[in-house]
């Protein structure tokens, strides 16, 4: 399998580093609102990592977080932490904002159906840990005191900018973060922060330098090293995180243990919204709610998803979903097919085993989705023109199974129809050999009532489910 590494900035061939496990950790929500497709998109894009792992014969086992303490608005660690900032705008407390978004967030993935991570672990539940790995690092000399809190000394660590490949002396004062005046340099970063005096936060907690919580980047480091080890096979996440929270992680993460942290870095694109960038200012970042209430399927955005690669600027619209929906109508039709096979039909057990290689080497060729789409697309065509021989039942039975397997559509769900529907649709040929072609659209009107989709061959009526 070959994945783009943006630690070593090329494409390499990945094997994990123990046996036949992979250990993977991607960044998840900050739930201090509703999660946005750009969001979404991400964690698509890792589930498909997952499940490409999985059927290429991989046991995966996959560290999800959900912050729900400690990100700030800035990444100056300055201002506000965003949980506290969201109760302050719907007065609530932080633990109600987090647990109400945090449970959206979690449905949202469900809906998408994203394989279920082995550990979906939040930040406010790891405290210990973190505590933990900021005094390992105070006994390493790699930290210092100000006055708002424990900040780590990326002066101490002379590869600090390796994965972003800029020279740490090229670092401008305010360029990416303010300057706050104590610090000691402008990338030097918080590990622990003090609450402020005389006021008493939603979330805070005793440490041995004083009551105060979690900086943003120390918890997926404290995390991922709990679940998965000191050095991991794969850390994935937005490429927004690599020059502050990836680039973090691993400073915190290799100062502490002195080993490389993860052995490849995976960054997903942004997601565009008409081709502009999702922002608060334009309220652009559209939610699954809100789509929802258009009457869209969630498996039509997640479709969307994979037409885009996960490396590329993808672009989300309104006429891109619907034409990502009448795809997957087009793929439902084709994994109807199974139920339906022909005695002399032109497809055979080897178109599907084909094109099935086909998808896996481009999927292994870093999550190339797209392509591997554009291969089903050209067999889901021709079997609709030519159809599938009986013979090839189990064949199309076993490549749908597999398409769920790597895609995630759902589309091996559908049941077949009922003898009644059978028997309607018998009526209709009927009605249409006598030429009673008024009968045969009641007919067809009847089907579609019951969402089943009638198109006429050369060698009868094929039927699909309508979504």
């Amino acid at each position: 399998m070959q994945l783009y590494n943006t630690l070593t900035r090329k494409l390499e061939h990945f094997e994990p580093a123990h046996n036949n496990e992979v250990s993977l950790y991607s960044c998840g929500q900050t739930v201090y609102d509703y999660a946005h497709i750009g969001n979404y998109s991400a964690y698509t894009r890792w589930d498909t990592l997952v499940r490409v792992l999985q059927e290429s014969g991989f046991d995966v086992k996959w560290v999800t977080n959900i912050t729900d303490v400690g990100h700030l608005v800035s990444d100056a660690d300055e201002g506000e932490d965003k949980l506290q900032k969201g109760a302050k705008r719907e007065g609530k407390s932080a633990w109600e904002i987090a647990t109400f978004y945090g449970d959206d967030y979690v449905a949202g993935l469900k809906k998408l159906n994203i394989t279920e991570p082995a550990h979906l672990v939040k930040a406010t539940e790891h405290i210990p840990e973190q505590i933990a790995l900021v005094q390992t690092l105070e006994r390493k000399g790699f930290t210092y005191i100000i006055d708002d809190g424990v900040y780590f000394d990326t002066a101490k660590l002379g590869d600090y900018s390796k994965l972003t490949g800029q020279n740490q002396a090229d670092l401008k004062v305010g360029a990416r973060v303010a300057l706050n005046q104590q610090k000691r340099s402008p990338a030097d970063f918080a590990l622990w922060k003090f609450s402020p005096k005389n006021q008493q936060r939603d979330m805070e907690w005793d440490s041995p330098w004083g009551k105060g919580f979690p900086g943003w980047h120390v918890e997926c480091s404290a995390m991922a090293m709990k679940y998965l080890g000191e050095t991991i096979d794969i850390h994935a996440g937005g490429i927004d995180h690599i020059p502050v929270h990836h680039t973090n992680e691993i400073a915190q993460s290799e100062a502490a243990t002195g080993k490389p942290f993860s052995r490849f870095w995976l960054h997903a694109n942004h997601m565009m919204v008409e081709g502009v960038k999702i922002s608060k200012s334009l309220n652009n970042g559209i939610t699954l709610h809100q789509l929802a209430e258009q009457g869209i399927d969630p498996l039509d955005v997640r479709l969307l998803f994979l037409q885009s690669h996960y490396r590329s600027q993808a672009n989300f619209t309104m006429d891109g979903l619907r034409a990502a929906r009448q795809r997957r109508q087009g793929l439902q039709a084709f994994a109807d097919l199974r139920f339906q096979t022909i005695e002399a039909g032109e497809l055979n057990a080897q178109s599907f085993t084909e094109t099935r290689d086909v998808m896996l080497e481009e999927l292994r060729n870093d999550l190339g989705a797209p392509d591997a789409l554009a291969a089903l697309s050209t067999l889901a065509e021709k079997a609709q023109t030519y159809l599938v021989g009986i013979d090839a039942t189990q064949a199309l039975t076993d490549f749908v199974n597999f398409l769920d397997r790597v895609l995630g559509l759902k589309l091996s769900a559908s049941k077949n129809i009922t003898d009644t529907q059978k028997q309607l649709i018998i009526e209709r040929e009927t009605a249409r050999a006598n030429k009673d072609f008024a009968k045969a659209d009641e007919l067809r009107a009847t089907l579609e009532a019951q969402k089943i989709i009638i198109r006429d061959t050369s060698v009868g009526s094929i039927w699909s489910r309508a979504f």
